[in-house]
């Protein structure tokens, strides 16, 4: 009986992984609960567990007494003597007897099992919460077993591992079966066990993988100073070397950009720039800002504000595509950046544009008024500005406004 009880305890735990001293210890707190049960709170007992030789053994000790008034804690001298002791025992004397398993009652027996069970999985929810506490920032591995409309569920070592969409790279799809790998962002506690957080979308994702990527990093020569990102949009990491005879960006680029590659394929094709780390902020604004040209740059480094002054062709640059590229260099930087856009005089602009081929953007009608007006090309307009146009009865002024607008608009655009 004794045996098959370990056994069934035993493999219980055995896919676990639990260290047979913490399951001996575990027993030995279970069973002390059933023995106080039994026989009460102040009762004196031990209990030995091998678990080698697939034994329990319960020992109770009881004072020799005359007469018992709590046969919990006291035992006869004449039932002592009954049971025909090789040792010679006496009133007073402590009376050790082995209890049998049997004797509990398979209700108390049953009891431990569950008792066990509970305890058993409380372990395991601490291990895989320590276990995963020291892997936060650790890339690991897994296999995509759900895929469900806001998060995905991944299976990792048989733990499972959650995907929220929060975490995820946009537009990326994602298929049960398929491997993904992820950084550990956080464990969550919660009553029914830990949940696991991984990313995609994290900067520290990003990070990871240049180490991966670039062993000049993950030896510690070249170092990230900032990263700042749109998942599945674009990224902007600075880095600095510690050695002055390697190039910082070049090295994480890569010989024919094969490094950079490899993480921008990783996610989903997100653009990186990488840029070199300055301790001087006006430096460090303007690169993160390429490949714009800017022509004056005040900062103000008591309230981290930045006023950058620029011609109108590179605002569209500065600012890039839905302002990604403004937003990326504000994180980076630290510092909150004002574009002040100012106007080009357009007969510097190297290259003209006939007016016939913005027939489509202006319209046919305003077309042929200009033309008629002798306006042949966008520079001569621009040149003439809204005084001069006002002049052609047939427009108003929202009409040379517009106009206008999108005349500058292509040379910006180029």
């Amino acid at each position: 009986m004794n045996s098959e009880i370990v056994e069934s305890f035993a493999q219980m735990v055995r896919e676990k992984s639990l260290d047979k001293d913490v399951l001996a210890g575990i027993i030995e707190e279970i069973f002390g609960l059933l023995v106080k049960k039994k026989y009460g709170l102040d009762a004196v007992y031990d209990v030995v567990v091998n678990m080698d030789k697939g034994d329990i053994e319960i020992f109770l000790e009881r004072v020799i007494v005359d007469e018992v008034e709590d046969p919990n804690l006291e035992i006869s001298i004449n039932e002592v003597n009954e049971r025909g002791n090789e040792e010679e025992l006496e009133v007073g004397d402590d009376f050790v007897e082995k209890l049998e398993l049997l004797s509990f009652g398979r209700r108390l027996i049953n009891l431990a099992r569950q008792s066990l069970n509970q305890r058993i999985r409380e372990i395991e929810k601490e291990i895989i919460t320590n276990e995963y506490n020291e892997m936060i920032g650790e890339i690991v591995v897994g296999d995509i077993y759900q895929v469900r409309r806001n998060d995905i569920l991944v299976n990792h070592n048989k733990n499972e591992l959650l995907l929220p969409r929060i975490e995820q790279i946009p537009r990326e799809r994602y298929r049960k079966g398929e491997t993904v790998r992820a950084v550990v962002k956080m464990v969550k506690k919660t009553p029914n066990g830990p949940v696991i957080i991984i990313s995609r979308g994290d900067n520290e994702f990003l990070k990871r993988l240049f180490e991966i990527e670039i062993p000049e990093i993950y030896d510690g020569v070249i170092d990230i100073k900032g990263i700042a990102r749109e998942p599945g949009e674009r990224a902007k990491v600075s880095v600095e070397s510690a050695d002055n005879r390697i190039d910082a960006v070049g090295a994480c680029v890569g010989m024919k950009g094969v490094r950079i590659h490899a993480i921008v394929r990783e996610l989903n094709n997100e653009n990186i720039d990488v840029i070199n780390y300055s301790d001087d902020p006006i430096t460090y604004i303007q690169r993160a800002l390429a490949p714009a040209k800017l022509k004056e740059i005040e900062i103000d480094e008591e309230t981290r504000k930045c006023t950058v002054v620029a011609d109108s062709d590179q605002v569209s640059l500065i600012v890039g595509r839905n302002g990604v590229n403004i937003r990326l260099a504000i994180k980076l930087t630290g510092y909150e950046i004002e574009v002040i856009r100012e106007e080009k005089p357009y007969d510097e602009y190297d290259d003209d544009i006939e007016l016939f081929d913005l027939k489509e953007e202006l319209g046919a009608d305003i077309y042929e008024l200009l033309i008629n007006n002798r306006y042949d090309t966008a520079v001569e307009v621009l040149q003439a500005g809204p005084e001069k146009l006002k002049e052609i009865e047939e427009l108003n002024d929202e009409q040379i406004e517009n106009i206008l607008e999108i005349l500058k608009n292509q040379f910006e655009e180029e």
